[in-house]
């Protein structure tokens, strides 16, 4: 079809927008992601035992021709897509997270643990609906911490509700999703045990806002449903050193239970979670549901929790801290005799963090730490975890509802494992609290050969494509500083590529793939400080000069798990739902002391 069709032209001519900042667009489009469904299987970084059919991968001819050149395949190969060399390249692992991270001897606060935010939403945190269906697929995406966030319910004081409450969101039975989760962990036993492998635990970060017969309510609901799934008493007898102040209880010891964490109101607690600040990207319609839900939540009365209830928190007592006491003594001020969690929104932790971190991450070595997403963020957009993370924080409570780059740095950590990863050396107990070293220095190159079957846009055609590869490398600053440093390879033109000698060669066809199977042959290089909290995340998209420019395909890797003896590996790319697209990167790292 020709450029001067005048339909084609009317469409693209659409897209323009030249008062747009390119720049601004640019980051905003990286950080983007669509709604997950029940196909998507990424975000959480599921372990590989749970058997995963992932979509077959072909590799190009270039390509094939590229690794031939580069002594990677030999003549046997070279011409052949299903050769045995090419398929054990192809299935062999881009990560794998070392062993010792995954042990679950050590205690439960050394670990970071997959977390969700405000589980039973679908997307909107004002308007948006509610199901169940979203804890099924949220734990089966890796998730090990969930929210519940439970109401009374005026049409049936026996059956609470799960709802965003003061909103306009939909509500769903209590009961119904506490069904859910049993369904999942009577799956993950049957299924996992099968395979020789132990599920880990589940907690659920339970929000109460139920009077005193409601949370009576909520305590027999669980107990019924969840029957001896549910951790309801101490894993060992009081007398033991863990109940006189020794190490607290290890991840091995909760087996795969359901671990409650229930409130625990301090007087004149300090609440920074509202919604009340707005944003200049408000719509009016988000600043009057914003207000509404602050008139509203401002009028309800204290909360109490019932000893039926509290009783259930039996290893995490969830605290938002009124002052500093809980990282400069250790202790929370009025606050549970044992086992506190600090539940802080980013906002909150952030004001700390600059001239504290290393007191915050010493006490996240003994004690739990959940950080919630700002009340700001009310379409679901994310915060980004690796700045806290960075001072121990083991829960960071994601919004699930779209795969954007928070997301999927956080199924970079979790990648084949069962959502639970051992923390740094430094932050543990008798770690200094300090995570990096400017003293030593790493350089990452990254060499890129190409891609295969990436992905068209449903309204582009072949001749629109023109893909380049952009990467950045991420790591924890000061404070909750994120600090990320960008490269990109060139724009990939069928008609201008060169003709290269090993397009030439066995297999090859001497003429420039198509661009839906660009060859880059390009080196990225970055210098950065060495700790345990490095990740790269890679975006295929096109560029579209004055449009939007598509993401078509992304991953995300922790340096930690890579293999650096591995060579060239296929990378297998995501859509921005999290599912597979068929379409494989093939790269080579090389990291190396500065």
């Amino acid at each position: 079809m020709s450029e001067s069709n005048p339909s084609r032209l009317s469409s693209r001519m659409s897209k323009l927008n030249p008062f747009k900042s390119r720049g601004r667009r640019e980051n905003d489009e990286d950080d983007a992601g669509e709604e997950i469904d029940a196909a998507t299987f990424a975000g959480g970084g599921l372990s590989a035992s749970t058997g995963i059919a992932h979509h077959p991968l072909r590799v190009s001819t270039a390509l094939q021709s590229f690794l031939f050149h580069e002594g990677v395949l030999g003549n046997d190969d070279a011409d052949d897509a299903k050769g045995p060399l090419l398929k054990t390249l192809l299935d062999k692992p881009l990560v794998t997270p070392p062993a010792h991270l995954v042990d679950r001897s050590h205690p439960l606060p050394e670990y970071f643990i997959s977390s969700s935010h405000n589980t039973y939403l679908m997307s909107h945190q004002l308007f948006g609906a509610s199901s169940a269906a979203a804890y099924e697929t949220t734990l089966k995406a890796g998730a090990r911490c969930i929210e519940i966030d439970a109401w009374d319910n005026s049409d049936d004081g026996m059956e609470p509700k799960v709802t965003h409450g003061y909103t306009l969101v939909s509500n769903i039975p209590f009961r119904v999703v506490c069904e859910t989760v049993r369904d999942v962990v009577d799956h993950e036993e049957t299924v996992s045990r099968a395979r020789g492998y132990a599920p880990a635990p589940i907690l659920v970060s339970l929000e109460n806002h139920c009077d005193q017969s409601g949370q009576l309510r909520l305590v027999d609901i669980m107990k019924e449903v969840w029957g001896d799934r549910l951790l309801s008493a101490p894993v060992r007898q009081k007398g033991h050193e863990e109940q006189e102040g020794g190490d607290p209880v290890r991840l091995e010891d909760l087996g795969s239970k359901i671990a409650v964490i229930v409130e625990f109101h301090l007087p004149d607690e300090v609440d920074d979670s509202s919604a009340s600040s707005s944003s200049s990207s408000d719509s009016e319609e988000e600043k009057q549901a914003r207000q509404e839900y602050k008139t509203k939540k401002n009028a309800a009365p204290p909360p109490i929790i019932i000893p039926e209830l509290a009783e259930l928190g039996v290893y995490a007592q969830s605290v938002k801290p009124r002052d500093t006491s809980w990282y400069i003594e250790g202790k929370v001020k009025d606050g549970p005799p044992e086992h506190h969690l600090i539940n802080v929104s980013e906002s909150g932790l952030a004001k700390h963090t600059g001239d504290h971190a290393p007191e915050i991450a010493r006490h996240n070595a003994r004690h739990l730490m959940r950080v919630y997403p700002k009340g700001t963020r009310i379409s679901s957009r994310n915060l980004s975890p690796v700045p806290f993370w960075a001072v121990g924080a083991q829960i960071c409570a994601l919004n699930w509802q779209t795969f954007g780059a928070s997301m999927q740095i956080n199924d970079a950590l979790f990648a084949g494992t069962a959502g639970y990863v051992l923390k740094p050396p430094a932050l543990r107990h008798g770690g200094s609290g300090v995570l990096s070293s400017h003293s030593r220095r790493k350089t990452i190159r990254l060499h890129v050969a190409g891609a295969t079957d990436v992905p068209l846009p449903a309204d582009r055609e072949v001749d629109d494509l023109k893909p380049y590869l952009t990467c950045t490398l991420l790591q924890p600053g000061t404070g909750a500083e994120l600090i990320k440093v960008k490269r990109k390879t060139g724009i990939y033109h069928k008609r201008n590529a060169l003709t290269r000698s090993f397009l030439g060669s066995v297999g090859g066809t001497g003429e420039n793939p198509v661009a839906t199977d660009p060859v880059w042959d390009e080196t990225l290089e970055w210098e950065f400080d060495d700790n345990e909290l490095v990740f790269v995340r890679m975006l295929i998209k096109s560029d579209a000069t004055f449009s939007s420019n598509p993401i078509l395909g992304v991953a995300a890797v922790r340096l930690l798990y890579l293999d650096p003896e591995a060579g060239w590996t296929f990378v297998r790319m995501l859509d921005l739902k999290g599912h597979e697209t068929g379409c494989s990167l093939l790269v080579k790292f090389d990291i190396q002391d500065a």
